[in-house]
């Protein structure tokens, strides 16, 4: 879902669609998760739905030996279900600030990884995989993560140092989960996931940083519940 992109990457026209899908897609998703119940349910599932049908058909352009087909489609079986899992467990047995929180961490990083890179351009972090992302968006992205995550706890529960550790920790994290997908599209000979996204193309081109975030952040929880830490 991160955005590190220098400012050739995007052509302007594209700017306008672009910014005004991203503004739906969040407005519907923020709706679905403040009202809840059976409303964010069905979200949830078409989400699901929507996100494993897409990295159905990357899996079946990877690779054409049929049993690593099934053992990728086992994967994102697993790779989405503990995201969205931990999404609904989020909904119902936390403060919803917090699940708000992460997707505005991973949209912060969305927007400040792309200015940056924009502005500041520079060296390529992985030319063969994603050629258009630069160190200096992934810096980008970190601080404006690290900021975000600051100023929600300074309102919330007041300011610790782990905050901004662990904001810039979870940028690199959704920037790991877009060089994944990146990959994925690359050996799998598509451009985008999908096109159900005017501007932005499936689902999964844009969720990718924030399904990596949700699941580390789910066995992050469960380490600790495991070894006794609060």
């Amino acid at each position: 879902m991160t955005e590190l992109e220098t400012p050739i990457s995007k052509p302007r026209s594209d700017l306008g669609i672009r910014t005004l899908s991203g503004v739906i897609m969040m407005l519907v998703a923020a709706s679905a998760i403040w009202i809840g119940g059976p409303i964010f349910a069905i979200f949830i599932a078409l989400i699901t739905v929507g996100l494993l049908y897409e990295w159905s058909k990357l899996a079946l352009g990877l690779t054409p030996n049929p049993v690593a087909r099934m053992l990728w489609i086992l994967g994102g079986l697993a790779y989405v279900g503990l995201a969205t899992a931990f999404l609904v467990f989020l909904r119902e047995f936390a403060e919803i600030y917090i699940l708000l929180g992460i997707i505005g961490l991973v949209i912060s990083t969305d927007t400040g990884a792309y200015f940056a890179g924009r502005t500041f351009g520079g060296p390529k972090i992985a030319p063969a995989i994603s050629p258009s992302k630069t160190w200096s968006g992934l810096m980008g992205g970190m601080t404006a993560s690290a900021l975000f995550i600051s100023v929600l706890g300074y309102y919330t529960e007041g300011f610790a140092l782990w905050q901004p550790v662990t904001g810039a920790g979870l940028a690199i994290v959704a920037q790991t989960g877009d060089f994944f997908e990146s990959w994925m599209k690359r050996r799998a000979g598509v451009k985008d996931s999908g096109n159900l996204i005017p501007g932005h193309g499936g689902l999964f081109d844009r969720a990718d940083g924030l399904v990596a975030v949700l699941c580390v952040t789910a066995l992050l929880v469960v380490t600790l519940q495991m070894t006794g830490q609060p």
